[in-house]
């Protein structure tokens, strides 16, 4: 074996974790938790440097003919890392930009959303603040510098936005990986470190305690669909959305089933979920027929669904801070606090999801009777007819 061959193939993966040198500046990364880097360490102009030359994906042979042809670019007094980043942006233009592996990855991830990610929303963090900047460069070349420039303005301001852009470039980064392209997968994290805590401070969606809601519910007319569309809301806790895209061919026989397509979370990985219905929400839905346009039940004067602003401008018109989804709040804090039913009932009843993945394998119930007995009393003491302390 020669000096500049120390290593063994078949030896990669069993070696132990530390810096293993293979000679001709080729150096074996293994890292305690599995898995190694290939590190080309040289002397440029009389001082030290060092460069990646690929992870786990990268043969011995191949990272021995990568660090060949590198070292002989540091002994013609060219830095190979800057000759690497001249090559990685003249095939940038190409093939491996971010904004294409960012193209690519949403095609990959798009089928698992809903409505196949038509909205938007989920490329959204990145087409409005990281792709403009950095849409063009080759991934391989950005670092955790090029990400901090971007979300630094948003990273205390708009820090939701910011942490979903965080998210995203995490699955487009190892989609690259899966690509073979030579990302640093740990830019992302080094980034964060970077730009520190956030200052953001989390603001909760304004709620009205439970014991104002009976006299707002009371207030709101009959004779209004939009009026109509918040009395249900408040009724059964569900999302605005599932109110707003209410059809008749949902009711059946007293329960309303939501396809598992309208509620929150994942396509086709999401159940439909069956509200059951009180006398009270079923007296409403009747009120509110007379508007039905095409199937759906609460529709606007062009026969389309209300508005996702519809309801808001209810409680906005009369000075109010709090909002429509707030309502969902001052329903889960009344079931606790009257202790109407159990954790995984009141739970269930907002359609969250209770247990890991295990106790929902076993326990297959949506506790549908428990949360109409539950849903009655809530209605009755929407329309004054239960008291509570």
């Amino acid at each position: 074996m020669s000096a500049k061959h120390r290593l063994l193939a078949n030896a990669v993966r069993t070696i132990p974790a530390g810096m293993h040198c293979d000679g001709n500046g080729l150096w074996l990364k293994k890292r305690k938790e599995g898995g190694h880097q290939w590190v080309l360490r040289y002397r440029i102009n009389g001082k030290a440097d060092e460069m990646g030359l690929g992870g786990s994906h990268v043969t011995l042979k191949e990272a021995r003919n990568i660090a060949g042809e590198y070292m002989a670019i540091a002994k013609s007094g060219t830095n190979p890392k800057h000759h690497k980043r001249k090559v990685g942006r003249e095939r940038s233009e190409q093939d491996n930009t971010l904004g294409k592996v960012t193209a690519l990855a949403f095609e990959a991830k798009k089928h698992s959303l809903k409505g196949e990610g038509a909205s938007g929303r989920w490329l959204s963090p990145l087409t409005n603040h990281v792709l403009p900047a950095l849409g063009k460069m080759s991934i391989d070349q950005i670092d955790q510098h090029d990400i901090k420039s971007v979300l630094s303005p948003i990273w205390h301001t708009k820090y939701a936005t910011a942490s979903k852009a965080i998210s995203r470039l995490k699955i487009v980064f190892k989609h690259a990986a899966a690509m073979d392209v030579d990302v640093d997968l740990q830019a992302i994290e080094k980034a964060k470190l970077l730009l520190g805590d956030s200052s953001h401070v989390e603001e909760h969606i304004k709620f009205l305690p439970w014991g104002d809601v009976p006299v707002f519910y009371q207030s709101l007319s009959e004779n209004s669909i939009s009026h109509l569309a918040l009395k249900l809301l408040i009724l059964t806790g569900v999302r605005s959305a599932s109110i707003r895209q209410m059809q008749t061919s949902q009711i059946q026989d007293g329960t309303w089933v939501i396809s598992g397509e309208s509620m929150k979370g994942l396509k086709g990985k999401t159940p439909d979920f069956r509200v059951p219905l009180s006398v009270e929400a079923t007296r409403i839905i009747n009120l509110a027929l007379p508007f039905e346009r095409n199937g759906y039940i609460f529709t606007g004067t062009q026969g389309l669904p209300i508005s996702d602003a519809t309801m808001a401008r209810i409680m906005q018109r009369i000075g109010m801070d709090e909002r429509p989804h707030g309502f969902r709040t001052s329903l889960r804090t009344w079931l606790s606090e009257a202790e109407v039913c159990s954790y995984e009932v009141a739970e269930t009843i907002l359609a969250h999801s209770v247990g890991n993945k295990v106790t929902k394998a076993y326990n297959r119930t949506d506790y549908l009777l428990l949360r109409g007995r539950a849903l009655d009393q809530w209605s009755e003491y929407l329309s004054g007819e239960r008291h509570y302390e």
